[in-house]
């Protein structure tokens, strides 16, 4: 089965932003908004940054591997109209991946999702979850 649905990879290539949750060593929350990529190679969301190996959301990911990545965005206020996905899983931080833009570091965070939420796509435009297995 694929990781992500035709549309998750549509909506997920028309975004710029994304916001990153990670936990830090005392369990304290950490949430930042970043640039990624969807890597349908190999079903994972790749986060990268200017000096991404610097700081803390790649120190908290190598210390526990946990994160949290929500990309969303408001398709209309006249009916009120909000699209999103919310992506669980475990995360790496990997040192040499290459840079994913040419003014990112060579670090990135890699995403393996394991749970994904979605609002406002489909016929229904309703919310759904499933698990990747």
């Amino acid at each position: 089965m694929a990781t992500f649905t035709d549309a998750e990879i549509e909506y997920l290539a028309a975004q710029r932003l994304g916001r990153l949750a990670t936990a830090g060593p005392r369990g304290r929350l950490q949430n930042n908004p970043v640039g990624f990529r969807v890597n349908t190679a190999d079903g994972t969301i790749d986060i990268g940054g200017r000096n991404m190996g610097a700081t803390q959301k790649f120190r908290n990911v190598r210390a526990n591997g946990q994160a949290a990545f929500v990309v969303d965005d408001l398709v209309s206020v006249d009916p009120w109209t909000v699209r999103g996905l919310e992506i669980r899983g475990h995360a790496e931080a990997l040192t040499d991946a290459g840079p994913p833009q040419p003014f990112m570091s060579n670090e990135i965070i890699r995403i393996y999702p394991e749970r994904i939420y979605g609002w406002g796509f489909g016929p229904d435009a309703g919310m759904y979850r499933r698990d990747i297995s």
